[in-house]
């Protein structure tokens, strides 16, 4: 029987690690009658429900730092399995291994070296600088050698396509287009904002808590925004509540469930998406189905997502004057101009679902 192996040694949380399960419960439902499937992972415990199905492997040390990974994924792997016949080789985590398989694609998530740092994000975080710089040269030792690479937008595809010179890039969304979502959408009487992400540098909280600056110096009071950072999460998040805790419009809420993340959906009279990178930015997807407005970074990865949802304001990410101004004419019942989103998707090597995707990459050539 042929092998399928799935390596994704140091995922263990949030958005990577809902792939790394999709990925396995595709392969569970559809391909084990054809397939030996062998997976890769951090730790054990979090993938049991898989133990009767398929053969899991732990690599604790996965996380440990980039010298066990980049041994694990040059080297370690290269001895282990060369004498396993491995069919496809699928890494689900940016590095392609160097492996002896038929097939190789690896998923690329981290859109770190497309991130435009100005001076000031160069002075105040220079590790992050570099960080983008070493992950440019990290996906591109091997890349070549991959059937294909996978990708979540078309505008990461020609990036990939005009930096490494390939042509095998696949769209694969992290998100059916396809799917329905039952909502409950509450109508209230307090205006309220609400913006879903993890203390990250480039998820740019600080344009909001700018916003919110000056609708105060301006009288402007009768709202609620809803950050779910609380100061706790790292010196990033620390820094913001120290500058922004005295404003009265701002609630920091710190890391939510995804429960509370719904029932925040549901209140809230609008979602600000100000992030200043995305694979995808999936609160946009989630926020869509509630029919309420939204003011997003007017960047490519926002009109991607957005796609042809009209209940939406695109701003500057940098600009606290312009983000103001919309959320004003959120608050004081304003016509809104809602923009017009052009964008283009290539269908070729396109897919909407893991079943597309293990269709494509499975294909014999």
């Amino acid at each position: 029987m042929k092998k399928i192996i799935v390596s994704g040694i140091n995922l263990f949380e949030g958005g990577t690690l809902t792939i790394f399960y999709e990925s396995l419960d595709n392969i569970c439902q559809n391909l084990l009658d054809d397939y030996e499937v062998i997976a890769l992972v951090h730790k054990k415990e979090l993938f049991e429900k898989y133990n009767d199905k398929i053969t899991i492997l732990e690599f604790p040390n996965g996380r440990k730092n980039y010298l066990f990974r980049l041994y694990y994924e040059y080297i370690y792997f290269y001895f282990k399995f060369k004498s396993s016949n491995i069919y496809l080789w699928l890494s689900l985590h940016d590095i392609t291994p160097n492996v002896k398989a038929e097939k190789k694609a690896v998923y690329c998530h981290n859109p770190m070296m497309f991130y435009k740092m100005n001076f000031k994000s160069l002075i105040k975080y220079p590790k992050l600088y570099f960080f983008s710089k070493f992950y440019k040269y990290l996906y591109k030792i091997n890349i070549k050698s991959n059937n294909y690479v996978i990708v979540q937008q078309e505008w990461i595809r020609k990036k990939f396509k005009e930096t490494f010179g390939i042509n095998n890039v696949i769209v694969a969304l992290p998100v059916s287009e396809d799917s329905i979502t039952e909502v409950n959408a509450i109508n209230s009487s307090e205006i309220s904002f609400v913006y879903p992400a993890l203390s990250r540098f480039f998820k740019n909280f600080e344009v909001i808590c700018e916003a919110c600056s000056k609708l105060e110096a301006d009288g402007i009071t009768n709202f609620k925004v809803n950050l779910t950072i609380d100061g706790t999460e790292n010196s990033y998040s620390r820094k913001l509540v120290e500058q922004y805790s005295h404003l009265k419009t701002i609630n920091f809420l710190g890391i939510q469930k995804k429960s509370d993340i719904i029932a925040l959906y549901e209140k809230s009279t609008c979602m600000i998406f100000s992030s200043k990178l995305e694979t995808w930015g999936l609160p946009i997807s989630e926020f869509k189905d509630y029919n309420k407005p939204m003011l997003v970074s007017d960047l490519e990865y926002a009109h991607e997502t957005v796609g042809d949802y009209e209940k939406v304001s695109f701003f500057d990410p940098d600009s606290s004057i312009k983000l103001a101004s919309l959320m004003k004419k959120i608050i004081e019942n304003e016509d809104l101009k809602f923009d017009k989103n052009d964008y283009i998707v290539d269908k070729n090597l396109f897919c909407k679902n893991w079943s597309e995707l293990f269709d494509i990459i499975l294909k014999k050539e």
